[in-house]
């Protein structure tokens, strides 16, 4: 099995409704981030069923807590 190398933690896939419940965006907000290269892109699985590496959707969501101000 495929790890991500960070803490070799095997490879997971999200479908579309696990990345919209985990980021809460809707699914055109997930799809124009993507467009824009601001959210991680999607993989192909096969005949019109797509899904996101979760490494992937918990690094840009750590990234968005970073890029958060502080008080």
């Amino acid at each position: 099995m495929r790890t991500t190398g960070i803490g070799e933690r095997p490879m997971r896939f999200l479908k579309l409704k696990e990345v919209i419940e985990k980021t809460a965006l809707s699914r055109s907000a997930i799809y124009r981030k993507m467009d824009e290269g601001n959210f991680p892109v999607s993989v192909s699985l096969g005949d019109r069923a797509v899904a996101w590496v979760e490494e992937e959707v918990n690094n840009w969501m750590e990234m968005r807590l970073a890029e958060r101000p502080s008080h």
